[in-house]
């Protein structure tokens, strides 16, 4: 990342860039803007880390088992072929 940066700016460049900061902001202002830019980046770094892990944890997940193969309910059978036949004696 450092390399793509001084890709684009070389020394001189750097160095004007923060002589223009210093005289807007002011020397006691500069740590306090360093700080907030530090916390800022450890932030982005952090949230990174955590969604790459994420996805490394979502693709090595073991959990996934092939689907189960269910048995129909079984039918139950007849006992004798005969219909039922209702035999009131009265």
């Amino acid at each position: 990342m450092n390399t793509l940066i001084a890709a684009f700016f070389g020394g001189w460049e750097i160095v004007l860039i923060l002589a223009v900061v210093l005289i807007l902001f002011g020397a006691k202002k500069l740590p306090e803007l360093a700080k907030g830019l530090g916390q800022g980046i450890k932030e982005f770094k952090k949230a990174t880390t955590e969604v790459s892990h994420e996805i490394n944890t979502a693709m090595d997940d073991n959990r996934y088992s092939a689907p189960r193969h269910i048995e129909p309910p079984s039918q139950p059978k007849p006992a004798d072929s005969q219909p039922p036949s209702s035999s009131n004696k009265a």
